[in-house]
């Protein structure tokens, strides 16, 4: 009714009623909102691609190029093993939120200048088993969010100096298994010395490295840059580094230690050694200054530690300088030090470990800073925290000897003069007229006086001591008993067989225990 109304109220003569083009916009704004409005088509999957709710995977598909349309909620997209040849510009405008890009297993041999333009939230990307020549300057620099990129397994032969100059992020960088001969490592300071962890080198054709630049390098480089299995020209200052990274515990060396290699000479191309396994042939290289610089030190637990360095040494501007330090875990603490205060880096450079502890252990590294691109290294200290061993530890452990020795002394004591006697029955002095008393078939009788029955034949010395020795009977029970005096009539008889010793025999014949009556 409106649209009917409006052209007839235009084609006639407008009134001069100030009111009319208040109505006339009412009447527009009436069409606006009754108008039919398309309704938005839903994001579609491409049909060769298997999406979810932020992830889209194309891997496998033969896909000679990127389909067309694909979701922009896309967090992750899945490229890989296809036959994709080069990638246009702005192709990734499409996907505001892609954190993580796989297009690996491809031929991709080059890249435009705008081909990753768009594309500012990607932290990963992988770019391995493809076709690229080299690392130009205008590939990745739009990439202000990248962390990681795997370029590994490509035919790379070069990588300009200033690739990744504005990758501040850039924590992980694998460039193995390419054709390299050469590398930037000027401009490894610049690659983000506070987050750049693994720098991976190895398996290429490195002829040559300058080993005084690598040496200067922070420890959480230095820990994360495999050199392994490069034909790298031998020599004693590269033999030396290695020796100190592995002394260190650095990954890169630790962990690749018998496939360090270096070739002998330039002329003979099999001429490659390891190096590191078979030492010997380095025995006559002496350490440089920098192992001279590490000073040690000792700690107990507990104790607070502070660790200076001669920042006079620094040919930097004392004005703009600043200070870190690299721990023995490759972290690196600046001012004011790491987020629980155990670490605290003053203003002068100097590093306050505030309670010692075990794991606190190892090699600090004092590093003085004017920019990323221009640092020195200060001082190195080799820390070692022991347990304290107090001075009553030692005086308990003799007091506990010495009460030991006077323990014992009393139960030999004990047992020399205190001892019971074995057979109570045969300690107590019969009576004369009493019956025998029974006691063990192997008991003696040991009598130290003469007895009183004794006979008129019988003569007894104060000096000597008699032994009696009489046969054992038998009882009708089965019992046995001892003989006495009385069954031999004769004193003189065979049967009565009379000794007599001194004290030596009757000490070899009866035990050395003494009976008292």
């Amino acid at each position: 009714a409106v649209q009917r109304l409006l052209p007839a109220t235009m084609s006639s003569p407008v009134p001069a009623d100030p009111l009319w083009p208040r109505v006339a916009k009412l009447l527009l704004l009436l069409l606006q909102l009754c108008a039919p409005r398309a309704s938005p088509q839903p994001h579609r999957c491409p049909a060769a691609c298997i999406c979810t709710s932020d992830l889209l995977s194309c891997s496998r598909q033969m896909l000679q190029r990127v389909p067309q349309a694909l979701p922009p909620t896309t967090t992750t997209l899945d490229l890989s093993h296809n036959t994709l040849t080069q990638l246009h510009d702005h192709w990734l405008a499409a996907l505001p939120h892609l954190e993580a890009l796989h297009i690996s297993h491809n031929q991709i041999w080059n890249l435009s200048l705008r081909a990753f333009h768009n594309a500012s939230f990607l932290r990963y990307l992988d770019m391995s088993s493809n076709y690229l020549h080299a690392v130009e300057k205008h590939y990745f620099e739009a990439l202000v969010s990248l962390e990681e990129l795997l370029l590994y397994n490509n035919r790379i032969t070069r990588v300009d100096e200033n690739a990744f100059a504005k990758l501040s992020g850039l924590r992980k960088v694998y460039l193995s298994w390419n054709n390299l001969t050469t590398f930037p490592f000027h401009v490894v300071q610049g690659l983000g010395i506070y987050n750049l962890r693994t720098l991976d080198l190895s398996s290429n054709s490195l002829r040559s490295i300058p080993v005084k630049v690598l040496a200067a390098l922070p420890e959480n480089i230095v820990n994360g840059l495999y050199l392994h299995n490069n034909p790298i020209r031998c020599s004693c200052p590269l033999y030396l580094m290695l020796q100190r990274w592995n002394q260190q515990g650095f990954s890169s060396v630790k962990d690749f230690f018998e496939e360090h290699t270096c070739k002998v000479s330039d002329d003979v191309p099999r001429s490659l050694i390891k190096f590191l396994k078979h030492s010997h042939m380095f025995q006559n290289c002496s350490a440089g200054a920098t192992d001279a610089d590490l000073s040690h030190l000792e700690a107990t637990v507990g104790q607070p530690i502070l660790l200076t360095c001669n920042t006079s040494n620094t040919s930097l501007p004392h004005a703009a300088t600043t200070y870190m330090w690299i721990t023995p875990q490759h972290e690196p603490i600046k001012h004011p030090g790491n987020s629980n205060r155990s670490l605290e880096v003053y203003h002068n450079g100097s590093l306050r470990i505030a309670v010692a502890k075990p794991w606190l252990s190892g090699v600090y590294v004092g590093l003085a800073i004017n920019s990323p691109y221009n640092f020195s290294r200060m001082c190195e200290f080799n820390v070692t925290i022991l347990y304290s061993k107090p001075a009553a530890e030692t005086f308990s452990i003799g007091l506990t000897t010495l009460l030991g020795c006077i323990v014992s002394l009393v139960l030999v004591i004990i047992y020399l003069y205190l001892t019971p006697c074995r057979c109570l029955g045969c300690c107590k002095k019969p009576a004369p007229l009493s019956p025998p008393q029974e006691c063990s078939a192997q008991s003696s009788i040991l009598s130290t006086t003469p007895p009183a029955t004794d006979g008129p034949n019988r003569k007894a010395s104060a000096n000597k001591h008699v032994v009696f020795l009489e046969p054992i009977r038998e009882t009708q029970n089965g019992k046995i008993r001892l003989a006495l005096g009385e069954d031999f009539p004769d004193p003189k008889h065979p049967k009565v067989l009379q000794f007599k010793s001194d004290s030596e025999s009757i000490s070899s014949v009866f035990s050395d225990t003494p009976i008292v009556s």
